[in-house]
C-alpha cells in the first residue's frame, strides 16, 4: 500500500502526479497533479491505492473526496489531436508540467508559498517542470499523493469516455474506455475510425491503411 514516506522526506509542498489513458486507442489522456494538505494527512481514507486495484464505485468516491478542499489538484486532459500531433508520451509529459504549474499557482494563492517538490509516477521527469521533481517507478503503489492523483485522473477520464460514448455509442467506450478490446475491434471493423480514435496509434493507422477509403466515415 502507498504511504507518505516519500512526501515526508521532501521539503515544502509535495505534489503527486499520475495519468490515465496512455494505452487506449481512443479518447484523451488525462493527467492529475495532487497536493494533499499535510495538516489533514490523518484524515485521508486508508484504502487510497493504485486506481487499477480499486473498484469503480470506490474509485469515484475516493476521487471526489481527494479532489475537494482541504486538498488541491489540477486535472488536464489532452485530446486526440494533441496526442496525434505530439505523440502519446510527449502529450502526457507536457500535460504533467502544465498541471504542476497550475497547481503551484493555486498553492500560492492559498498561502502555501514555500518550495514545492513533485513526485512523478514512472521513470521520466517531464521537461519544463516548474519545481524540483523525482520520477518514482510504480509510484502509485508507493506514494499516497501519486495514488490519489491516479484515482482522480482515472475517474475524470472515465467520465469523459462516458460522454464520448453517448456521441459514438457503437464503440462501447463507456465499458472499454477506449482500450483495444475484442468488442472495440469488431466495432472498428463494422463502423470505421471515428474522430476520437488515435490515428497515430499503430492499430488505428494499420486499419486506415488497409480498409477502403470510403470506410473511414469521418
Amino acid at each position: 500500500m502507498p504511504d507518505l514516506a516519500l512526501e515526508n522526506a521532501c521539503e515544502g509542498s509535495v505534489i503527486g502526479i499520475d495519468e490515465a489513458g496512455r494505452g487506449p486507442w481512443a479518447g484523451p489522456v488525462t493527467v492529475t497533479a495532487l497536493w494533499l494538505n499535510p495538516h489533514h494527512y490523518n484524515q485521508i481514507p486508508g484504502d487510497v491505492d493504485d486506481s487499477k486495484k480499486i473498484k469503480p464505485e470506490r474509485c469515484a468516491a475516493l476521487a471526489t473526496y481527494l479532489a475537494a478542499p482541504p486538498h488541491l489538484h489540477c486535472t488536464i486532459s489532452s485530446d486526440v489531436k494533441i496526442i496525434d500531433q505530439l505523440g502519446i508520451l510527449k502529450a502526457t509529459l507536457v500535460a504533467m508540467a502544465a498541471a504542476v504549474t497550475s497547481l503551484i499557482a493555486d498553492l500560492r494563492k492559498a498561502g502555501f508559498a514555500g518550495p514545492c517538490h513533485a513526485l512523478v509516477d514512472g521513470n521520466i521527469v517531464p521537461p519544463d517542470m516548474p519545481c524540483p521533481s523525482t520520477a518514482v517507478v510504480r509510484g502509485d503503489a508507493r506514494s499516497l499523493s501519486i495514488a490519489g492523483a491516479s484515482l482522480i485522473a482515472k475517474h475524470s477520464r472515465d467520465a469523459l469516455m462516458h460522454e464520448l460514448d453517448s456521441q459514438w455509442p457503437a464503440y462501447g467506450w463507456a465499458t472499454n474506455k477506449g482500450y483495444g478490446t475484442r468488442q472495440h475491434q469488431q466495432a472498428l471493423a463494422a463502423h470505421g475510425v471515428s474522430p476520437q480514435h488515435r490515428r497515430s496509434f499503430a492499430p488505428i493507422r494499420r486499419l486506415l491503411e488497409t480498409v477502403p477509403p470510403h470506410h473511414d466515415k469521418y
